[in-house]
């Protein structure tokens, strides 16, 4: 598995999918650097050599690309501003709610998490059994 920017990639994948295993590096960016690099469309990533992979990260830096740490940093960063300005987006961030618009009285359980069940009421058996 070649090694590109501290980030493993599929070497058994085209150069050109495998690099979109990089945080950042989209299908059309992959492209890019691809064709930037001069590297042949059907070349697998193990069969990448030393200069070719080192010609893809030139071509990464050269083009000033947000990736991998930066972005995730970033990122982090745009949605800590986001709460502590409390703006709306920054406050459903903050109670893990959906925040583009979706409903939430049903659905939205990626965001919300496991449903948590309030008021059970317990059976006579229940009842006898712990007293």
């Amino acid at each position: 598995m070649p090694r590109v920017l501290g980030v493993d990639i599929p070497g058994e994948k085209r150069a050109e999918y495998s690099l979109r295993y990089v945080y950042g590096i989209g299908a059309t960016r992959a492209r890019q650097v691809v064709e930037e690099a001069e590297i042949p469309a059907d070349l697998r990533a193990k069969d990448l050599t030393d200069q070719q992979i080192n010609r893809i990260i030139g071509v990464i830096q050269r083009n000033r690309f947000l990736i991998e740490g930066d972005l995730r940093r970033d990122t982090q960063q745009n949605l800590k501003r986001l709460q502590t300005i409390n703006c709306y987006r920054g406050i459903r961030h903050r109670k893990s709610l959906p925040v583009r618009g979706q409903r939430t009285s049903t659905n939205a359980r990626t965001r919300k998490g496991p449903r948590k069940t309030v008021g059970v009421i317990r059976s006579k058996e229940t009842k006898a059994a712990k007293t």
